[in-house]
């Protein structure tokens, strides 16, 4: 489950950010919550998101990290998505691109008494990427976009941590993935799942 990720100001998010940061959803948005451009992002957090525009073209909004309802929702089964109700238009007509550096993971063990606890906390990247291509959905909450993360059964490299991890495109699929007249599964057979990872404090 993805909860936590990290953007640097790397050239690659420096060129998404100042795109974001043309958008006047950006002041629409501070009216009641920061917009958050590089560091550690959270849920509720607003951030730039990739997603296609009126006419289908690429472009970048900043999104808030979470669907409301009776809970935050912040992540969406890639194997159920078209199925639930919450989620299945969004599967079909309105997928995102949330662009970062690595994301976060807690490693998952069980204790003598069997209740789970939280170990280390680990940073994961796909292999000989500077980039991280986080797949995700989006919606429209109170005429502003909101967005959650899609995750699916980890890497073999990474299965010891956690048993899910965010579906991951190459970043050759990215405008692919969000174009609304594309169906999503044919694009799941091209998602990462070789990752690098890293103890962090």
């Amino acid at each position: 489950m993805c909860c936590r990720y990290w953007t640097d100001e790397s050239p690659e998010l420096r060129e998404i950010v100042e795109e974001m940061n043309r958008s006047p959803l950006v002041r629409k948005w501070q009216r009641t919550t920061a917009v958050k451009t590089y560091g550690e992002i959270r849920p509720t957090d607003v951030a730039p998101v990739i997603a296609p525009n009126r006419y289908g073209a690429r472009a970048v909004y900043p999104m808030k990290w979470g669907y409301s309802g009776r809970t935050l929702l912040l992540n969406a089964r890639t194997e159920t998505a078209a199925e639930k109700p919450t989620f299945r238009e969004d599967w079909a007509k309105h997928r995102c691109i949330v662009p970062a550096s690595w994301y976060f993971e807690w490693e998952h063990l069980t204790g003598r008494d069997g209740k789970k606890k939280n170990g280390d906390k680990y940073m994961i990247q796909p292999k000989d990427s500077a980039m991280t291509w986080l797949c995700g959905l989006y919606r429209i909450e109170e005429g502003l976009p909101v967005f959650v993360v899609l995750t699916r059964e980890p890497g073999e490299e990474i299965r010891f941590i956690h048993d899910r991890m965010p579906l991951i495109m190459p970043e050759k699929l990215v405008d692919e993935w969000i174009r609304p007249d594309v169906k999503p599964e044919e694009l799941l057979p091209y998602a990462l799942t070789e990752m690098v990872f890293e103890k962090t404090g």
